[in-house]
């Protein structure tokens, strides 16, 4: 699906909403269509979507997903670990190995979806290159 230079130009012009590019992103689909996938594996951004051609490899996600994820899980988990350790008192060696288990899993569901959510406020801010006119080839 092949766009003119005409319409690529509008486009350009267009505000892109940030929530529908944050949402698209955290489901890990192209900010731009919400149809193809974004990653090509676990944290692998995509040059361009395989649906609408959107270019995505100007992305600079860095470190801002590992960041967002430390920062939800370390305040999920430890209200969570001091109500455990207070109300039930388990033996240590047990308490442990559940919260390491329940940390390690929940900063692997989160760690790609917050790297969707980056890439799409990036995306509709048209940062980092996001919002330059393709080159004309």
């Amino acid at each position: 699906m092949a766009m003119t230079e005409t319409q690529l130009s509008l486009n350009a012009d267009e505000d892109r909403p940030l929530k529908p590019a944050m949402l698209r992103g955290w489901r890990r689909k192209c900010p731009n269509c919400g149809a193809g996938p974004l990653l090509s594996g676990y944290l692998k951004v995509r040059d361009a979507c395989p649906v609408c051609g959107e270019a995505l490899h100007h992305h600079r996600a860095d470190d801002g997903p590992a960041y967002l994820t430390i920062l939800i899980v370390g305040h999920l988990m430890a209200p969570t670990l001091l109500y455990a350790f207070t109300k039930f008192r388990p033996d240590p060696l047990v308490l442990g190995t559940i919260f390491t288990v329940g940390t390690v899993g929940l900063s692997l569901w989160l760690l790609p979806r917050l790297k969707g959510v980056i890439v799409g406020i990036q995306w509709a801010k048209r940062m980092h290159g996001f919002g330059r006119a393709p080159v004309a080839e």
